[in-house]
């Protein structure tokens, strides 16, 4: 009746229930109604929500739906998969001399000194690892071959020769004062989903994805590796 008013429907909106079943069964309502009254329903938008997060999207495109759109607001202003964010300050350097706390579990053993990292890239133009070294040290050139280790185990090592080099840490804020070009929130968000374009596949997907590498330079390994044994205690044994 409305349509025949002319008023143009523009779809639906699932809120509740099994929504690959109910989104199958509109559809081919829409079809139907499409079909016997000779109107232009068969394209109408089905949209869902109710609670809705990537694993409700990853189920629901396995199962199969027909679903155009998902309409996601609490799971997108909230981060329920981890709700709060440790963050533990840790002195990396004091007075131009590195710093280094040691720890039984690696994963809490500090990385000392001040330092430059550079994103490196293959010819494809997809991120191979990123590299870690001092800040002093001449940044790593296109086309050189390049050692990079793995700083936890030494049997990890491998040599990069990049196409493209991408220096990442940029100073905006020293000394309480604003250095630099500060990004706007857009500028923000266009770098992430720009640089996320440039990962491989099997780093961003949910079910086990492969850990993205950051490596050091063979000079920062030897440099940290030193720095380790004169900072770690020797305990003598009777």
């Amino acid at each position: 009746a409305l349509h025949s008013l002319g008023y143009k429907a523009r779809g639906i909106r699932l809120d509740s229930g099994d929504l690959a079943y109910l989104s199958k069964e509109a559809r081919k309502l829409f079809k139907a109604t499409s079909k016997a009254f000779d109107v232009p329903f068969d394209s109408l938008a089905i949209v869902a929500s109710n609670d809705i997060n990537e694993k409700v999207i990853m189920a629901l495109n396995q199962e199969g739906h027909e679903l155009d759109s998902f309409g996601i607001g609490t799971h997108l202003v909230t981060c329920q998969a981890q709700p709060a964010l440790g963050m533990v300050y840790k002195l990396a350097e004091l007075d131009s001399t590195p710093r280094m706390k040691l720890s039984q579990d690696v994963e809490k053993t500090s990385i000392p000194c001040r330092k430059a990292l550079y994103r490196l890239y293959a010819r494809s133009g997809v991120a191979v690892l990123d590299m870690m070294q001092h800040s002093a040290d001449p940044p790593p050139k296109e086309g050189d071959r390049i050692f990079c280790r793995h700083l936890f185990d030494e049997t990890k090592r491998c040599y990069v020769v990049p196409s493209r080099v991408e220096q990442l840490l940029v100073c905006i804020w020293q000394e309480g004062k604003s250095v630099g070009h500060r990004p706007s929130l857009k500028e923000c968000r266009d770098h992430c989903i720009q640089s996320l374009k440039m990962v491989r596949s099997d780093h961003l997907r949910t079910e086990n994805p492969t850990p993205y590498k950051v490596s050091a330079s063979g000079v920062f390994y030897d440099f940290f590796k030193d720095l380790w044994q004169k900072t770690s205690p020797i305990f003598e044994l009777q």
